[in-house]
């Protein structure tokens, strides 16, 4: 979304808390990115994470005076800059912050200790209230799913309007040739919910490959059966192939909207998905895939048992993707933009 978003407007700068160039992609490395002081401490790059009291000050402490109109794209802290009064502000929100606004569900999977348990909630109850009060300070919030629509309205109290974020659909294209494998693309890591796939797959006894890795991996492979594969990170054109291969595409976790489903389905394949979230938005049941809605490796299974190969045309898959290509983001995105700085030009009284 970020790479969408800087490609339409390329002479902007790009402010950001942290920036590792060596982690990211050659081409960042040409963009005008300016970091907070966060990005000169020692250690940063391994410990982030220790550093979360600091995020909302590194990003209040930027300047935009001499800006007429700045984008935020975020799930935490971008939101609260401070702008001048005549500056326009548009916030494309991914997710108001899941460990403040979904604590329980987010802790309940990390392994925290009870140490952190104990504190970790009276730390961040003050950072709730500077994140509620940092949303006031955006004229408009865009929201990338009805999912995130609805906890924008219910944390922030503020209406949002709906824009999909780009897929890069022309990107995968239908395959003939189809393996025996049902195939997951996701960062290993407790809320991805991966383990429900694994322990579903492996009582089925049917093919699961998993491409990606993370923290979660040593406990995934100790639960799998022999018809789980592992295959770690994978190249760009494998995972074309992977997609355009494989029976089906499974999701489920619940994510705030889901991109690795759309690729899929822009690949010509089916999606079995858990039933909340963005998936709800993304696919069509019965048409470009299934849903179960108790998220549970039974549940999982049961709905496994009823797949039908022929039950799913691909080309009617790929013709659903299409629809949230990058093309159609930059037009609505690019609409949105012009309309919002023409309404507060003229209520500025300029032109």
């Amino acid at each position: 979304m970020l790479e969408a978003v800087h490609a339409m407007y390329p002479e902007a700068p790009v402010y950001t808390s942290l920036f590792y160039p060596g982690a990211l992609p050659a081409a960042y490395r040409d963009w005008d990115v300016r970091t907070s002081f966060l990005n000169r401490l020692p250690l940063v790059r391994r410990h982030h994470q220790w550093l979360l009291p600091f995020y909302p000050y590194a990003f209040e402490q930027f300047d935009f005076a001499d800006y007429d109109l700045v984008l935020s794209v975020t799930s935490a802290f971008a939101h609260g800059i401070v702008t001048h009064p005549k500056t326009l502000h548009i916030c494309y929100c991914l997710t108001p912050a899941r460990f403040l606004w979904d604590y329980h569900t987010y802790v309940a999977r990390e392994g925290f200790g009870r140490l952190v348990r104990c504190f970790l909630p009276l730390f961040l109850r003050n950072l709730r209230l500077w994140d509620r009060v940092a949303a006031d300070r955006v004229d408009h919030f865009l929201a990338i799913s009805k999912a995130v629509q609805q906890r924008v309205h219910k944390h922030y109290g503020r209406d949002a309007e709906i824009i999909y974020p780009p897929v890069n659909v022309e990107r995968f294209q239908l395959c003939r040739q189809r393996g025996d494998y049902f195939l997951i693309i996701s960062r290993l890591v407790p809320y991805k919910r991966v383990d429900l796939a694994v322990k579903a797959f492996s009582q089925l006894g049917l093919p699961l490959w998993i491409v990606g890795d993370g923290r979660d991996r040593r406990a995934l492979e100790a639960m799998a059966a022999p018809n789980v594969r592992f295959l770690g990170r994978a190249s760009d054109e494998d995972i074309e192939r992977y997609l355009g291969e494989c029976r089906a595409f499974v999701f489920p976790g619940e994510e705030d909207f889901g991109i690795a489903p759309l690729e899929a389905q822009a690949a010509g394949r089916p999606v079995i998905a858990y039933a909340a979230g963005g998936a709800l938005e993304t696919v069509v049941e019965g048409r470009t895939g299934l849903f179960f809605r108790e998220q549970t490796p039974e549940a999982l299974a049961e709905v496994m048992a009823c797949f039908r190969d022929d039950d799913f045309d691909p080309q009617a898959i790929r013709k659903h993707a299409v629809r949230f290509g990058r093309k159609g983001f930059e037009r609505r995105f690019g609409e949105f933009v012009v309309a919002r700085c023409g309404e507060f030009s003229a209520s500025q009284g300029s032109t």
